[in-house]
């Protein structure tokens, strides 16, 4: 779909900046090694849009998706525009039914990463050996594999064990996070995803040291003090999306 029909139809002024905030998302995940192939999702919410949400394309990989090309589907699947593209139901299934049920799911992003999958794959699952882990120590959800994610019955079971977290380490499958902005979601996964490579490359060197109960609250209590203006991950997104222009531009588009 050329740029100019899409922005010419009947796109408004916040679809646009959420399709390009998206696009520029993506980008940003393949220039940190985040693609797996075409597969794997994130969605956001379109402002002002009761149930619309953005989604990449199937079939596109993560480095060729723009803002243009970006699927416009509502709660129920049901695309809200004539991209030629179809939705993969994996994604769908599980993103529509966090965004139809969590208000503040504005954002949500689902990855195959292999320290992820690979911390989601043991016994206790994140454990508080390094400085990223304690930033999520107690606000994890799990949730068991149960397969490919496309059958509408398991979305009772995500709901329940996500309970009021919005974290979650799906077993044996990767990372799950959501967000009141983009921004914010970002930053919970990239910390995340430290999280899990640090805990990845600990277990191969031996024993690791466990940050005590007690340290892992001043270490949460403490994390806002060194917080830019702006909102969560703001600045931090801000900053791969220039790295990401220094390559390519065309996700704008």
């Amino acid at each position: 779909m050329a740029t100019a029909a899409l922005r010419n139809s009947t796109v408004s002024p916040a679809e646009w900046e959420a399709r390009q905030q998206l696009a520029a998302c993506y980008r940003v995940f393949d220039m940190l090694g985040w693609s797996e192939m075409i597969y794997n999702h994130i969605t956001l919410k379109i402002p002002g849009e009761d149930g619309a949400f953005l989604i990449n394309p199937f079939g596109l990989h993560f480095s060729e998706v723009t803002a243009s090309s970006l699927v416009k589907i509502d709660i129920d699947g049901n695309k809200l525009d004539q991209n030629p593209y179809p939705v993969n139901l994996a994604g769908f299934t599980q993103h529509a039914l966090f965004h139809k049920h969590l208000p503040d799911a504005h954002c949500i992003m689902h990855t195959h990463t292999t320290a992820g999958m690979a911390v989601s794959a043991v016994e206790g699952g994140l454990q508080p050996t390094n400085f990223y882990a304690c930033n999520f120590i107690g606000q994890i959800a799990y949730h068991d594999f149960e397969g490919v994610t496309v059958r509408s019955e398991e979305g009772e079971r995500l709901i329940e064990h996500l309970g009021d977290k919005r974290v979650m380490l799906l077993r044996n499958h990767g990372i799950l996070v959501m967000g009141r902005t983009l921004p914010e979601a970002f930053i919970k996964h990239w910390s995340l995803q430290r999280a899990c490579e640090i805990q990845v490359a600990t277990a191969s060197m031996g024993t690791p040291i466990l940050i005590p109960d007690d340290v892992v609250k001043v270490h949460q209590r403490d994390l806002g003090k060194v917080s830019l203006p702006g909102g969560a991950g703001k600045a931090d997104f801000e900053a791969m999306v220039r790295l990401v222009d220094k390559r390519d531009t065309s996700w704008r588009q």
